[in-house]
């Protein structure tokens, strides 16, 4: 369990193309490089906006580090761009990493094209397929999600409102 204790601050909702975000104060950035032990990649973080509690990643993009705020953070908190927000965070130790479904596990190991591209693919990116996997509970969902997860590795399909970037 996390011994971290919320850091508070407050910020006014930023956008980079469509992409909502807010700039953290470089104090609270500093102690959460020094708990997450790096100051690259990505830190998993326990944020509160407007008290509502989310988990949430840190990521530096184009040389700045930013905490992006989705929709349904947004929602809760009934804040938008350009709006000011209360926000307490935390670094959050535990890890993000889903494992691979068996299902597609199995289909990888059929599709070697398909395999060689999911391990080319961001962390992030493979930890969200196989959560959308792992939360799908009929077998008949998830054998389904699971050819369309592979078409969309091969460049063939969408998956999760996505098309497969060709520059891998």
């Amino acid at each position: 369990m996390s011994d971290h204790q919320f850091l508070p601050f407050t910020a006014k909702i930023e956008i980079i193309g469509i992409n909502p975000f807010v700039f953290l104060p470089k104090p609270i950035l500093i102690t959460l490089m020094e708990q997450a032990q790096t100051d690259r990649g990505k830190i998993r973080v326990i944020l509160k906006m407007e008290g509502f509690e989310f988990t949430q990643t840190l990521v530096k993009y184009q040389g700045e580090w930013r905490l992006y705020l989705n929709t349904p953070m947004r929602k809760a908190a009934k804040k938008e761009v350009g709006d000011k927000a209360r926000f307490e965070i935390k670094f959050n130790p535990e890890s993000a990493e889903h494992p691979v479904s068996p299902e597609l596990q199995e289909a990888l190991a059929k599709n070697k094209e398909a395999k060689k591209i999911f391990q080319s693919l961001s962390p992030s990116l493979q930890n969200e397929i196989m959560r959308y996997i792992f939360k799908v509970k009929s077998e008949k969902s998830k054998k389904d999600n699971v050819e369309r997860v592979i078409l969309y590795l091969l460049g063939k399909g969408k998956f999760l409102g996505r098309e497969m970037n060709k520059k891998l």
